[in-house]
C-alpha cells in the first residue's frame, strides 16, 4: 500500500526559507512522476512543481527563481526548497505520486506551511 508523508512544514517569517520532505513507501518510487501541490484556505488545489520518473523537473512560473523540486531515489524522497517565502505561500503542501497518462496516483496527506511575521 502507498504511503506518502510530508514533513518540515512549519511557522516562518516573510523572506525565509524551508524545505519539505515527502517519504514514499509501498510504490516503486523511481517509476513515480512526483509533485507538490498546495492549497490555500478557500482556494483549490494548485500544482506547485513536478518532477518526472526521469528527474526532469518544472516548476509553475509564479514560482520559479523561489521553489526547487528535486529527488532522491536511493532514499525513495521527493523534496521541495522554498526560499523568499511570502504570505501568500501559506497553504497546505501536498505531496503526489502519479503515473502521468494513467489513473495512479496517491497522495500524502499534507503539510502546513505557514507564513507570517
Amino acid at each position: 500500500q502507498a504511503q506518502l508523508v510530508e514533513s518540515g512544514g512549519g511557522l516562518v517569517q516573510p523572506g525565509g526559507s524551508l524545505t519539505l520532505s515527502c517519504a514514499v513507501s509501498g510504490i516503486l518510487f523511481r517509476t513515480f512522476d512526483m509533485a507538490w501541490f498546495r492549497q490555500a484556505p478557500g482556494k483549490q488545489r494548485e500544482l506547485v512543481a513536478s518532477i518526472s520518473a526521469g528527474n526532469t523537473p518544472a516548476v509553475v512560473d509564479s514560482m520559479k527563481g523561489r521553489f526547487t523540486i528535486s529527488r532522491d531515489n536511493a532514499k525513495n524522497t521527493v523534496y521541495l526548497q522554498m526560499n523568499s517565502l511570502k504570505p501568500d505561500d501559506t497553504a497546505v503542501y501536498y505531496c503526489n505520486a502519479h503515473v502521468t497518462f494513467s489513473a495512479v496516483e496517491y497522495w500524502g496527506r499534507g503539510t502546513q506551511v505557514t507564513v507570517s511575521s
